[in-house]
């Protein structure tokens, strides 16, 4: 059996979006050919060998830290594991207490394969698949090269100017630029060369994190998003003084949670760092009491420069690639970011806790524009040495430019992500496209050159593998899942599909019952839609000669993962 560690979690801000992708490969992964072993990053680095049933808890911080190891003399904040004050022997002792402390040359021990559902500075950006290499564990996504351009937003910009073509206009500022000339100063600038409304980001995160909307001539507004981007905050006398206890503790909470505030550790004017929200209070209160002055909190995790880009008034979309037998692009079918209101960015908030946006494939346009989308991000894929799978962002103009940015190498990875939606349309499910993430992840660490004779010896055992499950795909007993044509079915037929196929025991058959046409055996493709009237609309109108396109085209990849091309829909 072909053992899988599961990577996520780890310092990173897009920690909890990692730990959903990690259950999301834990649950899907195929049973008959692999077996999923759970490593957890904790926010120190330290590699955890995790207890399996702590993968059902619905965030990291339900399980790590401990409760046992929080402070009971105090308002009970949820906090990370770098909040806490911890001895080596204590730090041991939490660890211990959730699972087993795992070491780098430990790893080969436990897994043939890393599997990375991790993002972010450290973990996205080649600093572990050099880790990885090191210690010659194969791994998923990009190699060294592709990981370190994804990351970084600036330099993304710049080549992609440069290689593919770019109208878009950009403009970025150091700290040092900040801390020397004044936001006012810099403001002008910036208007000057990106125009209003723009787009500030944080150059090294993922593309949701640090990321705010300037639309107006509003010089708080510029720097209240500079300071977001550098994970600042400005915190006045008035903000604090006249809340209420159950109001401060509420800031504080903000302050530290990953995915709206700076976090902890941080720095108060950028010199004496705290660690803990009940230290910032306590700190708070002493220095407003001497000086009525405000006060900067600065993660100690900042970024040394801001990204603006303009605002493109367009379809923004989202175009997975991932890669042929002989490692060409293969572009997926694009999802357009459809959204109530076109001025909304989306950005953590929208994607992830709200309903705002919807996601459409592809992009309504015209044949000739989504297959200039495809042209684009394929050689966006080739020239920065993407390797399996990446994601790649951008817009189309009213006039029909396409206008790329974004790139992602190790995308999101919950069982709604963009990059899901679009493998079901080339008929791969989600246990399929994590069977291919690794098939072909091992099929790329070969093209570096090292270890080449180990690492086809295991891609040849995979394959035989993978033959011997789509050979024996029939023989298994048929698991009927009968969907009503409500909300409440769909969904729960989804969850329950997840479950049997990455089952190694049956074969699920999904037969829906469509209010008008009768009972019909649907594909994974449908069973991809988001809503029950996605589903009716797919089946009431022609296959998309765009995705009609991008089947033929995978029908390769798609034959060798599931053994037949995508099934038609025929009467049960």
């Amino acid at each position: 059996m072909f053992k899988v560690g599961i990577f996520f979690g780890g310092p990173a801000r897009e920690r909890e979006i990692s730990f959903l992708g990690g259950k999301t490969t834990f649950t899907g992964l195929d049973r008959y050919l692999f077996e999923p072993i759970p490593v957890f990053i904790d926010g120190r680095g330290n590699f955890i060998l995790l207890e399996e049933s702590y993968m059902e808890s619905a965030s990291i911080r339900d399980f790590y830290p401990p409760q046992a190891f929080l402070s009971s003399d105090s308002h009970p904040f949820r906090v990370y594991e770098e909040s806490l004050t911890l001895s080596a022997g204590q730090e041991e002792a939490m660890i211990a207490s959730v699972g087993k402390r795992l070491f780098p040359h430990e790893f080969k021990q436990h897994f043939d394969f890393a599997f990375l559902a991790v993002h972010g500075p450290q973990l996205e950006d080649g600093a572990i698949q050099g880790l990885l290499e090191w210690y010659n564990i194969p791994y998923y996504g990009s190699g060294l090269m592709g990981s370190g351009i994804g990351i970084d937003k600036i330099t993304q910009n710049i080549l992609i100017q440069r290689t593919v073509g770019l109208n878009k206009r950009l403009f970025s500022f150091s700290k040092d630029d900040w801390d020397q000339f004044g936001r006012e100063v810099l403001f002008e600038q910036v208007k000057q060369q990106v125009g209003l409304p723009f787009v500030c980001k944080a150059p090294h995160q993922g593309s949701s994190i640090g990321v705010s909307f300037i639309k107006t001539d509003d010089i708080e507004a510029f720097e209240a998003g500079v300071l977001q981007s550098f994970f600042q905050k400005k915190l006045n006398p008035d903000d604090w003084v006249c809340l209420s206890s159950e109001e401060k503790a509420d800031l504080l909470q903000r302050i530290t949670n990953l995915d709206e505030g700076i976090a902890f550790p941080l720095t108060i004017n950028e010199e004496k760092i705290c660690k803990h929200p009940t230290e910032l209070w306590k700190e708070l209160d002493a220095r407003f009491a001497e000086k009525y002055e405000p006060v900067l909190l600065s993660s100690i995790h900042g970024e040394d420069a801001v990204l603006f880009e303009s605002f493109v008034k367009g379809q923004e979309f989202s175009c997975g690639v991932i890669q042929d037998f002989d490692g060409s692009p293969l572009a997926l079918p694009p999802s357009e970011v459809i959204k109530d209101d076109e001025d909304i960015v989306f950005d953590f908030k929208t994607k992830y806790l709200t309903s705002v946006v919807r996601k459409g494939i592809p992009i309504r346009t015209s044949l000739e524009n989504n297959e200039k989308v495809h042209a684009y991000v394929k050689e966006t894929f080739r020239l920065f040495a993407f390797g399996a799978c990446a994601r790649i962002d951008g817009f189309l103009s009213p006039e029909g430019d396409v206008i790329l940015h974004d790139p992602n190498t190790l995308p999101g990875m919950s069982p709604s992500s963009f990059i899901f939606k679009q493998m079901a349309e080339i008929g791969l499910n989600v246990t399929d496209s994590i069977t291919y993430f690794i098939r072909f992840s091992l099929r790329e660490r070969i093209r570096t050159g090292k270890f080449t004779a180990q690492l086809r010896e295991q891609l040849a055992q995979l394959d035989a593998s993978i033959h011997e499950r789509t050979a024996g795909l029939l023989a298994r007993p048929e698991q009927t899942l009968e969907i009503e044509a409500t909300e409440e079915s769909y969904e729960l037929s989804k969850k329950l599909y997840h479950i049997l196929s990455a089952s190694a025991e049956f074969r699920p058959v999904l037969v829906y019952k469509h209010p008008e046409l009768g009972s019909l055996v649907i594909n994974a493709s449908l069973m991809a839609k988001p809503t029950i009237a996605d589903l009716n609309l797919a089946l009431s109108e022609p296959l998309h000669p765009l995705i009609s396109s991008c089947r033929e085209n995978a029908l390769a990849v798609t034959r060798f993962i599931t053994g037949e091309p995508v099934p038609a829909v025929i009467p049960y």
